[in-house]
């Protein structure tokens, strides 16, 4: 059952649109973090030595009210927005990230998903920063956020700016506009900063909202602001595809020679090649398609590709 369960991850993640993998990244590591916890409570004999060391290991990745911790731990930008505390915090970050961000993908792209949650989040923490720092409600005391919840918040937004008048299906209440549904969820958090209870968590969702909204109208003055974001990601790809290549051609390497390979028969088959061009086999068209859908989402096949890939799924 396990190995089942695991291949239904990896066939999901691997043919999936960005939301998709987005979300089985952060259910991952939301279950790998509980795992950790479950074995420093029990290894610990339930004292409070293993609590300490789960709020540590979990603090060395979360976005602190402290400017040094953050300067000397820079990836808690990144790392601070795949984090959850509890199931029902990942349950409706991870919903409205499903709902809002296919809206998202559907309009303006599959490409532009990942660009606008990390940008999104990155814009939520800083607004957390700066507001627990800058208000009294932070005190003197070290604060620590984690969540999608600034990054689910452009999406929200930026859904909302994109199709005001779409239609979303609500529990007991129906079809509703989704003009609405955001400015219902984006008045929450702005009565929110007056409570005591999650203040910074309010701005920082009120920070990606607000980035949600900047990242669709900079879209349409003609400003994308993937671009740069896809072309770092692909810079670091490119790194380590290298880095792989590189050690994989490392070592001896073994050439054989057919001795019976005449000169004339060399000089003919290079003629051939020269002139000839081999047709892409079978196999080829499907793993070039297989590796389109990874990268676009299968939207992005033409009909002639879906054709193919429906007709070999036959075989």
């Amino acid at each position: 059952m396990v190995s089942s369960i695991w291949e239904d991850i990896k066939r999901q993640y691997s043919f999936g649109n960005m939301v998709t993998r987005l979300v089985i990244i952060n259910v991952a590591v939301f279950v790998v973090i509980n795992l950790i916890w479950v074995v420093l409570r029990i290894g610990y004999g339930w004292s409070d030595n293993g609590m300490h060391i789960y709020e540590s290991i979990r603090q060395f990745f979360m976005l602190s009210s402290d400017w040094l911790h953050n300067l000397t731990h820079p990836w808690v930008f990144i790392t601070s927005m795949f984090l959850h505390d509890g199931f029902w915090h990942i349950l409706w970050n991870m919903l409205f990230l499903y709902w809002f961000g296919r809206i998202v993908g559907d309009f303006l792209g599959n490409h532009r998903v990942l660009p606008l949650y990390l940008l999104g989040g990155i814009v939520g923490g800083l607004a957390y920063f700066i507001s627990v720092n800058l208000l009294p409600y932070g005190g003197n005391a070290t604060h620590y956020a984690l969540g999608a919840s600034g990054a689910v918040m452009a999406f929200v937004v930026a859904a909302g700016f994109i199709s005001p008048d779409y239609y979303m299906r609500l529990l007991f209440l129906g079809d509703v506009k989704l003009k609405y549904i955001v400015a219902v969820l984006v008045l929450i958090d702005l009565i929110g900063m007056a409570s005591n209870i999650n203040t910074g968590g309010h701005f920082a969702h009120l920070g990606g909202a607000f980035f949600g909204w900047f990242f669709v109208y900079q879209l349409r003055q003609g400003t994308d602001w993937s671009i740069p974001v896809n072309n770092f990601l692909d810079k670091i790809r490119h790194f380590f595809d290298n880095l792989s290549t590189s050690r994989q051609s490392r070592g001896p390497r073994v050439t054989y020679r057919n001795p019976n390979r005449t000169k004339k028969t060399a000089t003919r088959t290079r003629g051939k090649a020269a002139s000839d061009t081999r047709p892409s086999s079978h196999q080829e068209e499907l793993d070039a398609i297989l590796d389109k859908i990874k990268q676009s989402g299968y939207e992005s096949l033409s009909e002639k590709e879906k054709e193919f890939l429906f007709n070999a799924s036959k075989k």
